[in-house]
């Protein structure tokens, strides 16, 4: 993959050198700029990965929970910005899982 390119051109220099599908390995805080997808779609990038964003996010996100907790003793303050189980669950697919294993297994009785 191309690594710390600059500039749209860096990215444009490396297709024409190298003949295969390109990655763009977008990182925050390092030296290449937060180019669009758009923008790198144009030019004929093959794959963008963002791979440390949400990790990124989700941390800054612990620390202030953890903050609150350690400031007020409690998560009450920070509880409507939680993902809640429903949500949790539909993003994991849970549901699903668990028909699946019902399925298989008989149900939530265990009879076969």
């Amino acid at each position: 993959f191309a690594e710390a390119c600059k500039s749209i051109e860096d990215y444009q220099r490396f297709l024409q050198a190298c003949p295969v599908p390109i990655l763009a390995n977008l990182t925050e805080f390092g030296q290449t700029p937060y180019f669009t997808v758009e923008q790198l779609r144009e030019i004929g990038i093959g794959l963008i990965i963002y791979p440390l964003s949400a990790f990124r996010a989700m941390s800054q996100a612990a620390l202030a929970v953890y903050r609150t907790i350690r400031n007020e003793g409690t998560q009450q303050a920070v509880v409507d910005r939680m993902q809640t189980r429903a949500e949790l669950y539909e993003v994991l697919g849970y549901m699903d899982y668990e028909r699946k294993l019902d399925a298989l297994f008989g149900g939530k009785d265990g009879a076969a």
